[in-house]
């Protein structure tokens, strides 16, 4: 196969960038076969752009039309599950917006026809392109600090307005969205954080709703969480902090590694702290270590480096950086997150995903999608979405 085509499914916000990257050609072996959207103005203002491009208002009819092998999904976030399932099902290839999906055991579903299938499915992690979190996992998995002891990340500055909640008719609801900072904005650095450091055992989260805004969900978080060899860890986001922080600090038994500013700070000890407590003859010793700078030329890919990567590995078997059954992960916490808020209690993964299932139901229920408003159209990526310090 030299190259293939891809339905992009929901051209909003993210989509309509989406739409721009691969209809410009710049992704190698991927060209666009088809448009999908409820609105038919939308649809009609991207039929101008490319005369006689195959529009859809319903996904369903664009899986079975034979004019695409893969389907890139950029629907609100309670729809990725379900239409990813139908595609692979249907023997397409699926790349999906972030995150997965809003539940856990719709992920899991996901991830049980994904393998079935055999098709590529993949997840726009963008955020694992940067050069920066790429080495702090290199570091981290190479045991280069060690046992791992602390992990904190501030990251408060996903700063959004009324305005923007108030810009889509799905946004900021629990039936349109299906949660606030932490299934729209924080998936990026949920991912990432488990990514470098693993997977939490353990989670008590403080998930406040409308703190900052006229909304009906979060858009203020502190996570604690404590890992399997007994290392803590906190995770603190919010959309009502300007200019707001972006600081990643990962403690070990070795040394730190630091991320602000856009640079990274590698601090690693000559002797492993667990020995120098026990055999030091000085109660106040100071640190023997190396320090290393790493500040990257360029700041990674992002978009399109994981649609490049997607487009790889339908056509050449390469790897993906983002697999979609990775997309679990960073929903697990998330979704551990909301039950230790609505139980108050600290929630250990894997969590009941049925009780979580019957209270976003009946949050859901009483959830009202504002009317009218279908999100903004975008020419090309916005600066909002990549990594900033």
């Amino acid at each position: 196969m030299d190259g293939f085509k891809i339905g992009i499914i929901g051209v909003g916000g993210i989509g309509s960038a989406h739409f721009g990257c691969i209809s410009s050609g710049k992704i190698r072996g991927m060209s666009l076969g088809g448009i999908c959207d409820i609105d038919p103005e939308r649809l009609e203002h991207f039929r101008k752009k490319i005369p006689g491009i195959p529009a859809f208002t319903d996904y369903r009819e664009m899986i079975k039309s034979g004019g695409v092998q893969a389907v890139l999904i950029s629907t609100p976030h309670p729809m990725h599950g379900k239409i990813a399932i139908e595609a692979l099902d249907a023997g397409l290839h699926v790349l999906t917006e972030k995150p997965e999906d809003i539940r856990v055991s719709v992920a899991m579903k996901m991830n049980e026809t994904a393998k079935r299938s055999g098709k590529v499915f993949g997840i726009m992690f963008n955020q694992r392109t940067d050069p920066l979190y790429q080495r702090a996992r290199e570091i981290v998995k190479s045991g280069g600090i060690g046992e791992l002891k602390r992990t904190s990340w501030i990251v408060t500055n996903w700063y959004r307005t009324q305005h923007y909640y108030d810009s889509g008719s799905w946004r900021a609801t629990w039936s349109g969205e299906g949660g606030g900072v932490l299934l729209n904005q924080a998936p990026h650095n949920l991912d990432l954080w488990q990514w470098i450091c693993g997977m939490p055992e353990e989670i008590t989260a403080f998930c406040d709703v409308g703190k900052w805004h006229d909304i009906e969900v979060e858009d203020d978080v502190t996570i604690f969480a404590r890992y399997k060899n007994g290392a803590t860890g906190t995770f603190i986001t919010s959309t009502g902090e300007l200019p707001g922080t972006n600081r990643l600090e990962i403690t070990g038994s070795m040394g730190t590694v630091e991320i602000s500013r856009g640079r990274l700070i590698y601090k690693r000890l000559k002797k492993d702290e667990r020995e120098v407590r026990i055999t030091s003859k000085e109660s106040f010793p100071g640190a023997d270590l190396d320090i290393d700078e790493y500040v990257p030329t360029d700041r990674g890919t992002a978009h399109a480096g994981i649609l490049q990567n997607f487009a790889d590995a339908v056509l050449e078997g390469r790897e993906l950086l983002a697999p979609g059954v990775e997309g679990i992960n960073e929903l697990m916490i998330s979704n551990a997150a909301y039950l230790s808020q609505w139980t108050g209690k600290t929630v250990k993964i894997p969590a009941d995903w049925e009780d979580f299932d019957r209270r976003l139901d009946e949050l859901q229920r009483g959830s009202e999608v504002k009317c009218g408003k279908q999100g903004e159209i975008h020419e090309g990526y916005s600066e909002r979405w990549s990594v900033r310090f």
